[in-house]
């Protein structure tokens, strides 16, 4: 049949010219971009799938950006308490070679002393000093802020916490058995009466963690002199004496490690009981229960086979719970180390002897925070304690700080107390190389271990977004061919279309 008005061999050529011409195009923009998908309407799924991508992969470059500033900031830091363990180590040598009191003048001293003293001020001005970008790092301006301190707390330090903004932690602590002293009980009587056989001194050894001493007492030796004689020896040995009574024992002597904690002991060895005489006389252990009452029965009397060969008491590390976390212990200190909370708590004797409750106090904000994650929450970031590192800040309430060994302050080295002294120079030396060894586990375990994650992480995402947007460019470079020939042949029908009604006007003829 020959028609001229509706030619539909030519529409149907026309809209198939037009659909080759539409992915013809989208092949070329395809092509021209790299991109699968560049409008919501090639892969609306896809489309919002690649941008949560995208977005995922920002945060992912700015969390591995803030890694790595937060390596610098430490590295800085370190920086700065490497410095400040180089002079600790100067003072360490300048305090002992001072001790060495006969051998020096007062001149000598005096200059040693201004070394000390120039020290003590560089150790306070690397403190002041020390900054990324203008922010001082070794001042206590990362410390956390605390309040309703305890009591029972006699020291501290929060090493992190993760602290909501505007709120705060209360730090509760639980001991749920007591520290305790190695202790013994000598009952000796009111004096020591060897009944006048004249079998020699009564000669006994004493001995605890700093090392011990071998004392001997003639018959009448009172109480108080035995007493005295073991306390003479008490910084060598690590063991004081005192007197007690009791209805179980007599007249006796208490005996105490200087120090509580399970390393601390006391140890008592009868050498040569030279028939001391007396009701009761002999070593008696501590009651479980109370370490200041001596058990009702002996341990050995002084010429037993048992004393003879030692008896010897053990201290008692604290064991206690904080904020729910089993703590470790040392002594009368606890600590706990979990993501959310590092802290380390010494309480006073009362406290560590008392099993109870302990509101030890509130963390309140400081510390110096990091972003080290894509997410903005809490377990993305992580907060960690740098102390003050200021001479007046280095040591503890119980030996004291390192600013006492200053010119006329209680510890220099002219007329101080020059052991007082040295263990405050110890004790800050095992502060700060604890804060470096924290800074550098923070560096080492969580900076870089986060930028390696970091890393993989934005591997993977930028991966996946690739299969989902991005072009084949082997699969629409076929596509380009096949959409050219379609193309071709569509508009080759459309013309032949066009010309197949002018066969009509041969009919006119």
């Amino acid at each position: 049949m020959s028609r001229i008005n509706t030619n539909p061999s030519s529409l149907i050529a026309q809209r198939n010219l037009g659909q080759n011409s539409k992915t013809l195009t989208t092949t070329l923009e395809r092509l021209s971009t790299g991109l699968r998908v560049n409008r919501g309407k090639d892969d609306p799924a896809g489309l919002i799938a690649s941008e949560n991508l995208r977005s995922e992969k920002a945060a992912l470059t700015s969390a591995i950006g803030n890694a790595e500033r937060t390596d610098q900031l430490v590295n800085i830091a370190e920086g700065g308490l490497q410095e400040l363990s180089n002079l600790l180590t100067d003072l360490k040598g300048l305090v002992a070679s001072t001790a060495n009191s006969a051998g020096l003048s007062g001149e000598e001293k005096q200059a040693n002393q201004l070394q000390i003293d120039s020290i003590l001020q560089t150790v306070d001005r690397l403190s002041e000093s020390t900054n990324f970008q203008g922010v001082k790092l070794l001042n206590g301006n990362f410390d956390f802020n605390t309040s309703s301190v305890a009591s029972g707390v006699t020291d501290f330090r929060v090493n992190s916490a993760k602290v909501a903004r505007g709120g705060s932690i209360a730090v509760q602590a639980l001991v749920t058995t007591s520290a305790q002293q190695g202790a013994l009980y000598l009952s000796t009587g009111s004096s020591i009466n060897l009944g006048g056989g004249g079998s020699g001194l009564f000669t006994v050894e004493v001995g605890g963690k700093l090392g011990s001493r071998e004392l001997s007492f003639a018959s009448g030796t009172t109480k108080q002199q035995v007493i005295d004689a073991i306390n003479t020896y008490t910084s060598v040995t690590g063991v004081s004496a005192s007197s007690f009574s009791s209805s179980s024992s007599s007249e006796g002597i208490r005996l105490r490690s200087s120090e509580f904690g399970s390393e601390e002991f006391v140890s008592v060895k009868v050498v040569n009981s030279a028939n001391i005489q007396g009701t009761n006389t002999g070593i008696y252990n501590v009651a479980s229960t109370d370490a200041n009452t001596p058990t009702t029965t002996r341990a050995g009397a002084f010429n037993s086979s048992t004393a003879s060969n030692g008896v010897r008491d053990a201290g008692q590390n604290l064991v206690a719970t904080i904020n729910g976390v089993a703590a470790t212990a040392k002594g009368k200190t606890a600590r706990i180390n979990t993501d959310f909370l590092d802290v380390e708590i010494s309480f006073n004797s009362a406290t560590a002897q008392a099993r109870g409750n302990v509101a030890a106090f509130s963390i309140t904000g400081g510390g110096a925070e990091f972003q080290l994650a894509s997410k903005v929450d809490q377990g993305g970031k992580v907060a960690i304690g740098i102390q003050n590192v200021a001479a007046r800040k280095l040591g503890n309430s119980s030996l004291g700080y390192l600013s006492s060994l200053a010119s006329g302050r209680t510890n220099n080295v002219v007329d101080g107390d020059l052991t007082a002294g040295a263990k405050i120079v110890d004790e800050s030396i095992r502060q700060v190389s604890s804060l470096r060894g924290r800074l550098g586990a923070f560096q080492k375990n969580t900076v870089a271990a986060t930028v390696r994650n970091l890393g993989v992480s934005l591997e993977n995402s930028a991966a996946a977004e690739s299969v989902i947007r991005d072009a084949d460019f082997a699969s629409e470079t076929a596509n380009l061919t096949r959409s050219q020939i379609l193309s071709q042949a569509a508009s080759n029908s459309l013309a032949l279309a066009n010309s197949a009604p002018q066969s009509a006007l041969q009919l006119l003829r």
